[in-house]
């Protein structure tokens, strides 16, 4: 299966896309996650894409679609992947569909993850990640024993500089002004479900989300039985 997550910053779609990625045993890789590791690493790339990630703006196209194209073609991804966070744009959904198409493949379901905006300003400002180990945390959800300090190794915890209210809001903004027309496509495409990403509930999002893959998975497999 080859799915696509996709939702605003916060919906909770890399945490399901974890999840997900352990079940049905598909690789997941994020997007944000490739630059973030560009970004440490002090590449040219890296360098590039940190501007971007800083003022909580959309990274271009061409920056991220070369990072992700090279690793679409790996050999762990020929049989299925899930992409978290790509495409973001319209014309990135385009290239990830011819550079598919080129390998004899195409996507088999989209999620989107539809959140409010409070929700979204409220599970962000409120992370904190060490910065010795990387361990995650929320002030709310998840807090740490000590305020401030990391259970695992007691190193500090700090928040991301992308993860305060002001840029979160301009974020939204930037993302809903680009993601519109994407949205659109995949409607057309007959692809794209929608899952309330509102719900509290992980284990309820988890299930929605199984539910719509065994059904894809179904359609597919008598699809191939009707070729054969």
């Amino acid at each position: 299966m080859r799915i696509v997550f996709l939702g605003p910053p916060g919906a909770g779609k890399g945490t399901q896309a974890e999840i997900i990625s352990k079940k049905k045993k598909i690789p997941h890789i994020s997007s944000g996650n490739l630059l973030r590791e560009a970004v440490d690493a002090g590449t040219e790339t890296g360098i590039k894409a940190k501007y971007y990630i800083e003022k909580g703006l959309l990274v271009p196209d061409q920056i991220v679609v070369d990072i992700i194209k090279d690793r679409i073609v790996k050999n762990d991804f020929k049989a299925g992947f899930i992409l978290d966070g790509f495409p973001r744009t319209l014309s990135q959904a385009k290239v990830l569909d011819e550079t598919l198409k080129k390998l004899g493949n195409g996507l088999d379901i989209v999620f989107y993850f539809s959140v409010s905006k409070e929700s979204v300003v409220l599970r962000l400002s409120g992370r904190r990640m060490c910065v010795n180990c990387g361990a995650n945390y929320h002030i709310k959800y998840v807090p740490s024993s000590r305020d401030g300090i990391c259970d695992k190794c007691g190193g500090k915890l700090n928040q991301r500089a992308d993860d305060k209210s002001e840029t979160i809001l301009e974020r939204l903004k930037v993302y809903h002004e680009q993601t519109e027309d994407l949205i659109e496509y995949y409607k057309r495409n007959g692809i794209l479900k929608e899952i309330a990403g509102d719900i509290s509930n992980i284990e309820m999002i988890t299930k929605n989300i199984l539910d719509s893959i065994d059904l894809a998975e179904k359609r597919l497999n008598r699809a191939r039985s009707g070729l054969n």
